[in-house]
């Protein structure tokens, strides 16, 4: 009987860390030669004698692989690295153009809100220039402000950008013809 060779393209994956653990968890991924991601973000913090501006992790306690599956038990073994983010048992794959949407965030510099709750579903929107160029995601609408919701769906985490609205365009749906 002959067999089929199954697909050993990468994924990405989301890998929960210890608490506080994810630039760590992060540096110890990429030594191994794991393509990894912690999306941080820039903030102001403010001690008693003085103000400083710091990189924190995007998202606390996550941090992002992309492995084919003879790379699991090692990301799994790296120090820090607590478990995958799983979908009925199984860890939850995202698509890379999440992934890629999370990027275009960061890199942008655009101030970045997350949020779990549900959003209820607007638009299929992309912007269309400007440093957030790409970015696809759902449209949401708050008065004169236009926000753009992208959402990462295996981990259960929003993020709101701000966008101007001449930015933005309707992402047309493909019709199918029956």
């Amino acid at each position: 009987m002959d067999f089929v060779q199954v697909d050993q393209a990468p994924k990405w994956y989301a890998v929960y860390t210890r608490p506080r653990f994810e630039k760590q968890a992060f540096q110890r991924l990429q030594e191994q030669g794991i393509d990894a991601y912690l999306p941080l973000i820039k903030t102001m913090r403010q001690w008693s004698d003085r103000k400083k501006m710091v990189e924190i992790p995007l998202f606390s306690s996550y941090v992002f692989v992309n492995i084919d599956r003879r790379h699991y038990d090692q990301v799994l073994q790296t120090h820090g690295v607590v478990k995958y983010i799983t979908f009925e048992g199984k860890a939850a794959s995202i698509p890379s153009e999440q992934i890629d949407n999370l990027k275009i965030i960061v890199d942008s510099n655009a101030e970045v809100e997350t949020t779990w709750e549900a959003r209820k579903k607007g638009d299929r929107v992309e912007v269309t220039a400007g440093s957030l160029k790409g970015l696809t995601g759902e449209l949401i609408s708050d008065g004169d402000r236009k926000k753009v919701l992208v959402r990462i769906d295996s981990i259960d985490q929003n993020l709101v950008v701000e966008v101007h609205p001449s930015l933005i365009e309707k992402i047309k749906e493909a019709r199918t013809v029956s």
